[in-house]
């Protein structure tokens, strides 16, 4: 399995377009193969591709607000921005989830955009947050009719953090997972892996059990840099989590 980086992490180790881009050796010398985007810094994705090249790295997927694939127009201009990066995946999270039509229309978006985008071999996804494993309508979760209807992204501290059991609900919507966001956390503030009290273990070994490619490491809030604290997860990751 491998393991890459969401990039939201650094986003206070960079100021300028430029310096975006010199992260991704730093990040490739820490063990990371590949990126998730949140933002390209100012960079247009044909020079974000090189620059991965160069650093030896590959895009995963990029976070993208819904209002960039809610028309057929803008999922075409979506696709042709993943496939320029070589990024199979495109994610959004955080989209109004909290009545059953604001999920309703998120459900029809994704799957407009899903049916386009799997004839040019890119899938669209749903990234949680907590709230979504608290919300009921008529006796199934939110994040249960979302995963129905298109592909899912786990952010398995937010569902550990809501009380889901990771392993049960990654091998039960198996076929829905396209990469997993690996985190840990206290109370609800993320920290770096091993510093806080997530199922890490057991979310690794649904990981390899459902046969995942990629685990994407991220923290909110790191510290006292992020290159630091993905370091030190990275460590944790070699010794404690991949044998």
């Amino acid at each position: 399995m491998k393991i890459a980086v969401q990039y939201y992490t650094l986003r206070n180790d960079y100021k300028t377009a430029d310096e975006f881009l010199a992260l991704f050796k730093k990040v490739k010398e820490l063990g990371f193969e590949g990126i998730e985007f949140a933002g390209f810094g100012g960079n247009e994705p044909e020079k974000i591709r090189a620059a991965l090249d160069e650093a030896g790295l590959v895009a995963v997927g990029a976070h993208y607000g819904m209002g960039n694939f809610d028309t057929p127009e803008k999922v075409k201009e979506t696709i042709a921005v993943a496939k320029t990066l070589g990024a199979p995946t495109i994610g959004t999270g955080g989209e109004p989830h909290k009545t059953k039509e604001e999920v309703d229309r998120l459900c029809r978006i994704f799957k407009a955009a899903n049916e386009m985008g799997e004839k040019e071999g890119v899938k669209f996804y749903y990234h949680n947050h907590y709230e979504e494993f608290q919300i009921d309508f008529d006796g199934k979760l939110c994040e249960d009719v979302i995963a129905e209807n298109t592909y899912i992204q786990v952010d398995t501290y937010w569902s550990f953090f809501a009380g889901v059991d990771n392993y049960k609900f990654m091998t039960e919507n198996k076929d829905r997972i396209v990469h997993i966001h690996i985190k840990d956390g206290i109370d609800g503030h993320p920290t770096a892996l091993g510093e806080g009290n997530c199922d890490l273990k057991a979310v690794v070994k649904a990981a390899e059990d459902i046969g995942l490619e990629w685990m994407i490491l991220e923290n909110d809030d790191p510290t006292p840099s992020g290159l630091e604290d993905i370091a030190r997860s990275m460590k944790y990751i070699k010794e404690n989590l991949i044998f």
